[in-house]
């Protein structure tokens, strides 16, 4: 093709000077950019920008184009990112496979930019889906863009406005035959650890990827809400001022605690507002959610995965936003005192270890759930190598992430953190503090339904025997459901006339 010319959007700079930035608009133009990105949000526009940095010719596209004559003229100024004004333009401008990435919202948009698209692409191009589609979604439309002769990928992209500008943790799966046209660039913007690792590795077939990335939120949920619990028992227990305890979480951000999460609720309870007031008092107790805890407790359910400490965490924010009808109910029942007595000091270093020995089981259970989901579509996971692109770059970064790096290095087979040695001497360590910290908050009226969920996980795990003998006997007494016995081999399935009115007929044998 012959090149053809660009046009000019002008914007007039403080002193009356007038600078220019490029916007595509002939679609004869000889193509030469590395890939396109469709929605111009905060996180589509720093991706494009973190792309530019790293040396890739980026096509900026949006479906309301005044947000591409903006973007171009303002953020993008000055910058090798071409804009374009329709999807025809943007993919004349693509090198060969074209690769086109949508950052829009999940759902209907993304199979409406995937229809748009498809026309104007051929075999082997590539489509991308960088929002927090369902995984399930993902895998239907690699599916279908693959049958139209196209690769698809479907990857989680997590770190927030200043990860996607500065080095995002970036979770790829799809077609596997688009993974190399796409990993220089993923793996040189991605976040960087260690020895310089980056962030970001392919993670398996279909949906895979946006699993990852949805298991990855709903362990953010759960470290959320554990931080959250543990600063409302230092406020209305300790009655610790917001200064007290964002010293505290600084102090903890030096040691096992290291976090993302950990270091900016430091920050947080530092703010003031303008009146000197600490910022977070005045903000609302009620949480929002956008869907993708939602969405892990629904599978963990349907894979039959106890992850109790995220769905919890989902539980409690649908609590909060229970607001009014939890004032009224503030004003008739009745809770004890709520104030802690005794050492302050080491009651904090219980709640460390108890925030620590919880934070533990909420990942062990965020494994099981991957180890579970892999074996369900024959995803081919690497565990310790999603614990490292997890390391850096998204919201649940941290120290911490090392040490699960380290189990599956050693033990590839782990079926659950907590049998790794250190993670069992370490939630073996923290088990009386834990317990301290529960007993008391439950003494006290304190809400702590993740750490108290953490903790019956715990308990429930480490028991040899449980009291579901009992509960089998009920359901074969009321549903003739059937049970096995201890003296029986696994497998074998036996029906009791409870009542000696029954028959011996039983329904079915049972599913664990």
């Amino acid at each position: 093709m012959a090149p053809a010319a660009r046009g000019k959007i002008f914007s007039r700079e403080p002193g009356g000077r007038v600078s220019s930035a490029r916007l595509f608009t002939n679609h004869t133009m000889e193509p030469k950019a590395d890939i396109a990105l469709i929605g111009l949000a905060v996180m589509g526009q720093n991706l494009i920008l973190n792309m530019n940095d790293h040396g890739f010719t980026v096509v900026a596209y949006n479906r309301t184009t005044a947000k591409v004559d903006d973007f171009m003229a303002n953020e993008a100024k000055g910058t090798n990112v071409i804009g374009a004004h329709s999807i025809e333009k943007m993919v004349a401008l693509l090198k060969r496979p074209r690769r086109v990435m949508l950052m829009v919202k999940a759902g209907k948009p993304v199979d409406e930019f995937i229809d748009q698209l498809l026309p104007h692409l051929d075999a082997g191009d590539i489509i991308i889906d960088g929002g927090n589609s369902l995984f399930d979604d993902t895998a239907r439309r690699v599916k279908y863009v693959e049958s139209k002769g196209l690769l698809y990928i479907g990857t989680g992209v997590s770190g927030g406005e200043e990860g996607a500008r500065f080095g995002p943790s970036i979770m790829p799966g799809g077609s596997p035959a688009a993974w190399p046209h796409v990993q220089d660039i993923f793996q040189s913007i991605a976040a960087k650890v260690g020895d310089g690792a980056p962030c970001c590795d392919w993670v398996g077939e279909g949906g895979a990827g946006h699993y990852v990335k949805m298991v990855h939120n709903g362990i953010e949920y759960g470290d959320m809400q554990l931080i959250c619990e543990a600063y409302q028992v230092m406020k209305d227990g300790l009655g610790m001022t917001a200064d007290e305890m964002s010293a505290v979480f600084a102090e903890w951000n030096k040691g096992e605690l290291d976090s993302y999460l950990i270091e900016i609720t430091r920050d947080i309870l530092a703010k003031k507002d303008d009146d000197g007031a600490p910022l977070v008092d005045k903000i609302l107790d009620t949480a929002g959610q956008k869907g993708t805890g939602k969405w892990t407790v629904i599978s963990s359910a349907e894979l039959g995965i106890p992850i109790t400490l995220m769905a919890e965490a989902v539980y409690s924010r649908c609590v909060s936003a229970m607001k009014e009808r939890r004032v009224e109910a503030s004003k008739v029942l009745n809770a004890p005192d709520a104030k802690i007595s005794g050492d302050r000091a080491e009651f904090v270093e219980a709640l460390r270890q108890a925030l620590y020995a919880s934070k533990i089981v909420s990942y062990a259970q965020g494994y099981m759930l991957l180890r579970a989901a892999a074996e369900e579509s024959k995803w081919n996971l690497n565990y310790g190598g999603i614990a490292l692109m997890w390391r850096g770059g998204c919201i649940i970064r941290s120290a911490f992430l090392g040490d699960i790096k380290k189990a599956f290095e050693k033990n590839p087979a782990l079926t659950n953190l907590l049998l790794d040695p250190f993670f069992t001497d370490a939630v073996n360590g923290a088990q009386a503090a834990w317990r301290k910290v529960l007993s008391t908050a439950i003494e006290k009226g304190i809400p702590m339904p993740a750490f108290s969920t953490a903790l019956a996980f715990f308990d429930g795990f480490r028991s040899a025997r449980l009291p579901a003998n009992l509960l089998q006997a009920q359901r074969d007494y009321f549903g003739a459901h059937t049970y096995e016995r201890t003296d029986k081999a696994r497998g074998e399935f036996f029906h009791t006339n409870w009542t000696g009115r029954g028959g011996t007929t039983s329904s079915s044998t049972y599913t664990v």
